[in-house]
């Protein structure tokens, strides 16, 4: 069986006080390891050699037939293409997100423009020779990436790519969330492993926002199950937490749909509506409109 233990996508790796894991064969995400590095300032050269000692693959990898494909990642800014919600104060993107003061980055690239997200995109270069080997001997592939993609809707070409994997801004506590979340780098890189089109052995598991998803878009499975905070599985906020960890792949074939998974079969039955931006109810009551 293969777990993904999706905390993975939301931890802050360490440098101390973290157990030894021996049994370990799926990386903890290396976008996350990297941010882990820049807060805690291991100096790059250290990081193979730390990772490595706790037991934890950091590479892409065939096990037990099946490929699994870890990319870096990071978001910018602009890949939020969705109408602002106006007329009420949201807390600025430097006071709500960590990144911006916890993360010292070269003075080249900046957390404000797609530079940052762009640098992260490349460092999966370095693993070009072991996915094109993966690709020519496995019919069935996980990648897995800390941050959204953004997912292109070749089935309707006429379509602009859209945000699919997050809910509409006015459902948002924090209404600007999206700014904080994806990368248009990522969708590329996905469809480069898995096909233009994907196939019904593509999946891709992602993390970050805490939302349950399950959903199959454009011939790609996109599937988060959260772990979440504490407070977050006791109000069984973002799903359940009695199914955790959710178990991806077993005997050969990948699990069943991921259930229950409110924000995915909320927009099973409703279309997007982002031009829409009166605010949800449960969100209206926590905002003082200007």
């Amino acid at each position: 069986m293969i777990f993904f233990f999706l905390l993975a996508m939301s931890l802050r790796l360490t440098t101390t006080f973290t157990p030894p894991c021996p049994f370990s064969r799926i990386d903890f995400n290396m976008s996350s390891t990297f941010l882990g590095i820049m807060i805690f300032g291991v100096a790059p050269s250290l990081r193979a050699t730390h990772i490595i000692g706790l037991g934890v693959q950091t590479r892409p990898m065939v096990l037990y037939g099946l490929g699994i494909v870890p990319l870096f990642s990071w978001y910018h800014e602009s890949f939020d293409r969705e109408m602002d919600i106006a007329g009420i104060r949201i807390p600025s993107l430097e006071m709500v997100c960590k990144d911006f003061h916890a993360c010292k980055w070269p003075r080249e690239i900046s957390n404000r423009s797609a530079s940052l997200a762009s640098y992260f995109d490349a460092m999966n270069e370095e693993n070009e020779d072991a996915v094109k080997l993966i690709k020519n001997t496995c019919t069935q592939i996980i990648t897995f990436s800390h941050f959204l993609p953004r997912v292109h809707h070749l089935s309707r070409p006429v379509l602009k790519p859209r945000q699919e994997l997050c809910p509409e801004k006015r459902m948002l506590f924090y209404p600007n969330l999206p700014k904080i979340i994806g990368s248009d780098f990522l969708e590329v890189r996905i469809r480069s492993i898995h096909g233009s089109e994907g196939n019904a052995s593509a999946c891709h598991v992602f993390g970050h926002t805490h939302f349950c998803w399950d959903s199959v878009l454009d011939g790609i499975r996109y599937i988060q199950a959260p772990l979440a905070y504490p407070r977050e599985r006791k109000r069984r906020m973002n799903g359940g937490e009695t199914w955790l960890p959710f178990c991806v792949y077993s005997g050969g074939k990948f699990a069943d749909r991921l259930s229950p998974c409110y924000w995915s079969d909320y927009y099973a039955a409703h279309p997007r509506a982002p031009h829409v931006t009166e605010l949800a109810p449960w969100v209206a009551r926590f905002y003082n409109r200007a």
